[in-house]
């Protein structure tokens, strides 16, 4: 089995998923949802984290092959919802799970219950948040839904419609209500994100704008290393504002926010702070982009500064 654990990167799906099954039977158990989602609970204390992916999402984030969530929390059990695509976990299997687990009052056996999720998964862990009175929630870029009457201005995802919108954890921001605090990462700049964030809005849910990392705050935060201690913060009301903000800054030095940055400010009317972003960025790594452009905006500001002398 300790082999199993660690080595599951270059399985296929069907193996991978076979893998899996083999982890629940040692540590709790593993369940298919029909053919499009399964379910992976894994026991090892008194917190339980209830997270949703894809398979594609919970393998392209692993270091071991495992879902990525299962090395993030030494000590918190998992109970790990996938899908298989895109599908918002609309499906009459997965509410009976959940309808089960609060029969069974599953998840009132756990001093502190947290759901998480990105994008299609932030939606689910939002709407399923609501089988857990008192959960935290953490979504990252969710939907509060794809029933067109209500986001027909969201263009995004217009073959998904036809999923079940208006049933059962259907709504979001309403089924959200239930949770003790909601954190929901979104970036103001992608107008669908922030206008799906805007109806999230409650008094016990705080927004968090990640600017220029649409579509990837939750590969974002895992690769800055902050995620576990958002999660773990926040699920203990020890993350402020401050204390958030404190551990975003980390951006500073992920090079995708910087070469996210330095596209959005890299105009000729920005040309002073595209050169501090350069600098700021060439003082702290090798940056051969960065370090490039900031020669070519010193050549031009140099020539600039001539023209003007000879005039």
């Amino acid at each position: 089995m300790a082999e199993l654990e660690t080595d599951l990167k270059d399985l296929s799906q069907q193996d991978w998923l076979a893998a899996l099954a083999e982890i629940g039977e040692d540590k709790g158990y593993y369940e298919q949802l029909g053919p499009d989602h399964s379910v992976l609970f894994a026991e090892d204390g008194p917190k339980l984290l209830v997270s949703f992916a894809t398979i594609e999402a919970a393998r392209s984030l692993s270091e071991d092959g495992r879902p990525y969530v299962m090395s993030l929390l030494p000590g918190w059990s998992h109970l790990v919802l996938l899908s298989d695509g895109e599908t918002w976990f609309r499906d009459q299997r997965v509410y009976g799970y959940f309808d089960r687990l609060v029969d069974d009052g599953f998840l009132e056996d756990f001093d502190r219950v947290v759901f998480l999720g990105a994008a299609s998964a932030g939606y689910a862990a939002a709407a399923y948040s609501v089988t857990a009175p008192g959960a935290y929630v953490i979504a990252m870029e969710p939907q509060a839904t794809l029933e067109p009457l209500l986001t027909g201005w969201d263009e995004r995802f217009r073959a998904s419609r036809r999923l079940p919108f208006r049933d059962r954890y259907g709504f979001a921001p309403d089924m959200v209500e239930a949770a003790y605090r909601a954190l929901v990462f979104f970036d103001p700049y992608n107008s669908g994100d922030a206008m799906h964030a805007a109806l999230f809005h409650r008094a016990h849910v705080r927004l968090a704008p990640m600017a220029l990392l649409g579509g990837r705050i939750e590969r974002a935060l895992v690769e800055m290393n902050i995620l576990a201690q958002i999660i773990e913060r926040f699920s203990e009301d020890a993350l402020d504002r401050a204390g958030l903000a404190l551990l975003l800054r980390g951006r500073r030095a992920y090079m995708p926010y910087l070469r996210a940055l330095l596209n959005y400010r890299d105009t000729e009317a920005r040309m002073k702070s595209t050169m501090a972003i350069c600098r700021h960025t060439v003082a702290r790594r090798k940056a051969p982009r960065f370090r490039r452009r900031l020669a070519a905006l010193e050549q031009a500001k140099a020539e600039r500064a001539e023209k003007l002398d000879a005039e």
